[in-house]
């Protein structure tokens, strides 16, 4: 979950619209999803996929790129996220 500031969602979706192809181009990365709240017009829901937990943890968060989405992103959450990794879908 993403809650955004107050009054910021506007200008939170475009600076993800900037920081979009940061991730995209990050080795291991295979897609992702950014869902608006129905309820809370604040809150999103990003789900990303990668091929393997490292690619996240050790290779997007440890790149020049990730400063660059940090930079883009990090300042529009209140409180910041809990980033949490998920197996994939049960009985696949």
């Amino acid at each position: 979950m993403l809650d955004v500031k107050p009054g910021e969602a506007g200008r939170f979706e475009q600076a993800f619209a900037r920081a979009e192809p940061l991730i995209a181009s990050a080795a291991g990365y295979q897609r992702h999803e950014l869902r608006r709240c129905l309820e809370a017009a604040d809150r999103y829901l990003l789900l990303v996929w990668w091929e393997t937990l490292e690619a996240h943890t050790r290779g997007f968060r440890g790149s020049a790129a990730y400063q660059e989405w940090k930079a883009l992103l990090h300042h529009f959450y209140e409180p910041f996220p809990a980033v949490e990794h998920y197996a994939p879908p049960l009985g696949v």
